[in-house]
């Protein structure tokens, strides 16, 4: 588990999952269906302190980011439960160079992009081998929604033996009950922390 007291930077990234465009602008797919939440919303703010002062101190961020490829003929390649989940999603929505797939500007650049088809920025991803690579191996993790791609995250990165730290203000779900559940269940996996004390954290660090 992370210490909770103490981080190296240079081994250190924020993982932001989800903060997109198609996610949490008005002209986004899920704005335009009026799918949004107001803590949902809040987090990019949030979360930009900490990003600042990871970054001022070596450290990385990356934003992985939910991606709908085209098919042959436009349309999406989506799981049919999941279109049958959101109707509304249709050609262009996720797709990678399309402005709804981009990070939100609040939170650009990130370092590296993620791209991820399901709910874990782990699965079929390039995101172990960079971490790897770069010597990294511990997560700040943030986004949304928290019982979905965080929740799978996170606990990938568990199996992987990788340290986290949740961010318990810089996620969030469309139901805070469903956050706070979320936040419970994951509590024995990794250190949990507001992004305030995870900046201090950070700007303490050698």
């Amino acid at each position: 588990m992370a210490d909770s007291t103490r981080l190296d930077p240079a081994r250190t990234a924020l993982l932001t999952i989800d903060l997109q465009n198609d996610f949490l602008h008005p002209d986004g797919a899920y704005g335009r269906a009026n799918q949004t939440a107001e803590s949902i919303t809040a987090l990019p703010e949030r979360i930009v302190p900490l990003r600042n002062a990871l970054k001022a101190k070596g450290g990385t961020y990356f934003s992985a980011q939910f991606t709908l490829i085209p098919g042959p003929d436009g349309e999406p390649l989506i799981a049919p439960h999941l279109k049958q989940l959101r109707p509304f999603l249709a050609k262009g929505d996720f797709a990678p160079g399309n402005f709804g797939h981009d990070l939100v500007d609040p939170l650009k650049p990130a370092n590296y992009t993620i791209e991820k088809v399901a709910y874990s920025a782990f699965y079929q991803t390039r995101l172990e081998y960079i971490m790897r690579a770069l010597g990294i191996d511990t997560l700040l993790i943030g986004g949304i929604v928290t019982n979905g791609g965080v929740a799978s995250t996170l606990r990938d990165a568990h199996l992987r033996n990788i340290d986290t730290i949740l961010l318990t203000d810089g996620c969030a779900a469309f139901k805070d009950a469903v956050h706070q559940a979320t936040l419970l269940s994951l509590s024995s996996l990794g250190s949990q922390m507001t992004c305030a004390q995870a900046t201090a954290l950070v700007e303490c660090a050698a």
